[in-house]
């Protein structure tokens, strides 16, 4: 059962990432999926069932590629793994580049849907919340406020720049370079003065 869920929610998410949210139809996703749309029904009860479970899908997929770790490698400085867990949102693999364009789909579609808006305004908010541990094991002294105000700066940022870089606008070099400089600054404001 777990296999059809998740072979729903990565058809899903390529759905998305290609048509956007109003483009979502559950006929379709069905047979991305190989599976009745009864089956859909049956899991995921409604359309927002299947946007609320695909945008967790989305941010579990995010959280595994984001971490994923050579065990062999030496451990990385705080430093260097928020810079990591930042600069491999922007990676040119199919799977990165369906998972950004879907979130930002995810993203456009909950101007209009309260519930969806809701669901990412929690997701976003644990995004930020992890960026700014990160920056805290950083800059141990730096007040809590700055941190978050830090980390909403940087998942705004990257977000910007994820979108830019799957439009074409910005090339992968210079938006990781852009994002590099992004966490350098962020960094300097919470040097205590």
């Amino acid at each position: 059962m777990a296999s059809r869920n998740t072979r729903i929610l990565e058809a899903a998410a390529r759905v998305i990432a290609r048509r956007g949210v109003r483009g979502l139809r559950v006929e379709e996703l069905a047979a991305e999926a190989d599976v009745s749309t009864g089956l859909i029904y049956y899991h995921f009860k409604d359309r927002t069932g299947i946007l609320r479970h695909t945008l967790e899908f989305i941010n579990d997929r995010a959280e595994r590629y984001t971490t994923v770790r050579d065990a062999d490698a030496p451990p990385l400085g705080p430093r260097e793994e928020l810079e990591q867990i930042l600069l491999l949102e922007l990676q040119d693999t199919a799977e990165v580049r369906e998972n950004s364009a879907a979130w930002g789909e995810l993203r456009a579609s909950a101007v209009f849907d309260s519930a969806l808006r809701e669901d990412l305004a929690r997701a976003t908010l644990v995004w930020v919340q992890e960026v700014a541990a990160l920056l805290g094991q950083v800059r141990p002294m730096a007040p809590a406020a700055k941190l978050a105000a830090a980390a909403e700066r940087l998942t705004a940022l990257l977000e910007g720049l994820s979108m830019r870089w799957l439009s074409g606008g910005l090339g992968i070099d210079h938006a990781r370079t852009l994002m590099r400089g992004g966490v350098e600054a962020e960094l300097s404001g919470l040097e205590p003065r």
